[in-house]
């Protein structure tokens, strides 16, 4: 489960197509980065998933991890749904309670409001399946 929790944390920096975006911890610490061609990488430089324009989520082994629909509802590998963010990046389980926020400057926050990490241009829902749901089951 750690090497899911760190794939889908890698998926948080997702950002565009022609550079690799670093991820950083609540302390600043580099903990991997995405490249432009949606390889996963941790701090050490191993490959650790992938993310298929298609918004399905990989590991290592190329196994579905999960996705996330265009509505901003997640998915775990059976296709269950595990939570939502909206577009004002309200991050809510599957039942509905609310789990912190992800801010537009990529400040993610708790329900206590406290942080718990950043990237630069962060995509929503991708940080939403990292710092929420999937820090569940490390």
């Amino acid at each position: 489960m750690k090497r899911l929790f760190m794939t889908l944390l890698m998926l948080v920096c997702f950002l565009s197509m022609s550079w690799a975006q670093i991820c950083r911890d609540r302390s600043n610490m580099q903990i991997g980065k995405i490249e432009s061609n949606g390889v996963v990488r941790n701090s050490s430089n191993m490959k650790i998933g992938s993310f298929d324009r298609n918004n399905t989520i990989r590991n290592a082994s190329n196994m579905k991890v999960g996705s996330i629909d265009n509505n901003g509802v997640i998915r775990d590998r059976s296709n269950m749904k595990i939570g939502t963010i909206d577009k004002d990046g309200i991050v809510r389980d599957a039942t509905n309670m609310r789990m912190g926020t992800i801010e537009k400057n990529g400040t993610v926050r708790d329900k206590s409001n406290m942080k718990v990490g950043s990237v630069e241009n962060v995509n929503l829902q991708y940080a939403a399946v990292f710092f929420f749901f999937f820090h569940l089951f490390r």
